[in-house]
C-alpha cells in the first residue's frame, strides 16, 4: 500500500503570556491507502493536538507549528494558504470532533450544517440536489426519519444521533482521508458498536483511510491495521494491531495493556494503575519522557531521550532497553 500521509518531526505548541507548552513534541509517522491507523495514549498525551495541525485547525493566536512536515500526497500542509487549505478541508481530509453537541451549530439546523461544506467544494450542484444529497447520507448512516431530521436542530436530537451526524458532515464530499477524534466518547456501549461498525461500513465502500484517535485499546483492538502509542507529546512505539497487543515492547504500553479488564482473568484480579502522573509539558524534558513512572528506568534513562528503535518487522519502540548496546551488556553477564 501506497502512503497517503506522511508526518515528518512535527512540533506543536502553545504560547501562553507565562510560558510555552510543547504539546507535540517530534511526531513522525505514516498512513497508508485504506489503512485504518490507531492513535492512543493517555488524555493529554498530545493526539488531538497532533490530528489538529494536519488540518490545520488549531488557534493560530496561541498555537504554532514549529517544525516538521505534514505531506499530503506529496504536498506539504504547512507551506499552504489558508484559502488553499480550505480546498483540502472537508473535500480531501474530513474530520469528526470529539464532542458533536459543542462541534455542532446550535443555531442551524441539521440539514444546513451538512450541506455547507458541501456547497463551498461543489458550488455548481443545485440546492436540491445537495438537500437530496444529505438525505441519501443520513440515511446511510442510519438516522431514522432522516427527512424530518434535516429540519430539527441539535439539542433536538439524541448523543448517538449527534454523532451520526457529525460522521455525515465528515464524509459527504467524499475524502481521502478521516480523521476520528474520538468519535464514540460519552455513548453507550451499544451505539459505539453501531457508530464504529458504520465507520468501517463506509471505508470499505468509499475506500478512505481513517485515523481512529482513542484512549481505548479494547476499541483499537478490533477496528484497527496499525496502532501507534503517544506519551507526553511523542511516539514511544508503533506495530501492528496484532504485534501490540501479543508482544507489546515498551513499558508505558505494558501498563496501558495491564490496566484493561480482561474476561480471561479472574474477575477479583485488581486493575493495575500507572503510578505517578504525566510531565508538565511547559518544562524541558531531560532523557525519556516515561523515566519517573517506568518500573525499569536506568541511569541513561533520566539523561538522555532514546532513540525509536526497530525491534521486529514494522514495529519500533522508544525505549533504551532495545539499544544494541544494552543487549551486549546482557550477553556478558
Amino acid at each position: 500500500m501506497t502512503d497517503i500521509l506522511e508526518v515528518e518531526d512535527l512540533h506543536t505548541s502553545f504560547s501562553t503570556l507565562s510560558k510555552k507548552v510543547a504539546a507535540v513534541r517530534g511526531v513522525s509517522f505514516d498512513l497508508k491507502q485504506g489503512e485504518t491507523l490507531g492513535i492512543v495514549g493517555e488524555s493529554g498525551c498530545g493526539k488531538s493536538v497532533m490530528a489538529r495541525s494536519i488540518t490545520r485547525l488549531l488557534p493560530a493566536i496561541s498555537s504554532k507549528i514549529d517544525k516538521g512536515r505534514i505531506l499530503y500526497r506529496g504536498e506539504d500542509l504547512i507551506l499552504k494558504s489558508e484559502r488553499e487549505l480550505r480546498k483540502i478541508r472537508g473535500k480531501e481530509i474530513g474530520m469528526i470532533f470529539q464532542d458533536p453537541m459543542t462541534s455542532l451549530n446550535p443555531t442551524m439546523r441539521i440539514g444546513d450544517q451538512i450541506i455547507e461544506g458541501y456547497g463551498l467544494h461543489y458550488p455548481k450542484v443545485t440546492k436540491k440536489e445537495r438537500k437530496g444529497h444529505a438525505l441519501d447520507l443520513l440515511k446511510r448512516v442510519g438516522v431514522s426519519e432522516a427527512g424530518s431530521r434535516l429540519k430539527q436542530y441539535p439539542h433536538e436530537l439524541s448523543g448517538g444521533m449527534r454523532q451520526r451526524v457529525m460522521i455525515a458532515i465528515a464524509i459527504i464530499s467524499s475524502p481521502s482521508i478521516l480523521i476520528a477524534d474520538e468519535p464514540t466518547t460519552a455513548l453507550d456501549v451499544t451505539i459505539q458498536a453501531q457508530i464504529l461498525e458504520l465507520i468501517k461500513e463506509i471505508q470499505e465502500k468509499d475506500g478512505m483511510s481513517i485515523m481512529l484517535i482513542t484512549h481505548d485499546l479494547s476499541i483499537v483492538s478490533g477496528f484497527c491495521d496499525r496502532v501507534v502509542v503517544m506519551y507526553a507529546g511523542q511516539i514511544v512505539e508503533s506495530a501492528s494491531v496484532e504485534k501490540l497487543f501479543s508482544a507489546p515492547k515498551h513499558p508505558y504500553t505494558h501498563q496501558l495493556l495491564s490496566s484493561i479488564p480482561r474476561l480471561d482473568l479472574p474477575s477479583k484480579r485488581k486493575l493495575h494503575s500507572i503510578h505517578g502522573s504525566p510531565p508538565d509539558l511547559s518544562m524541558k524534558i531531560k532523557g525519556c519522557a516515561f523515566a519517573k513512572r517506568c518500573p525499569h528506568a536506568m541511569n541513561v534513562c533520566y539523561d538522555r531521550k532514546p532513540q525509536n528503535y526497530r525491534v521486529a518487522d514494522n514495529h519500533h519502540a522508544a525505549c533504551w532497553l532495545f539499544d544494541p548496546r544494552m543487549e551486549k551488556q546482557e550477553q556478558t553477564r
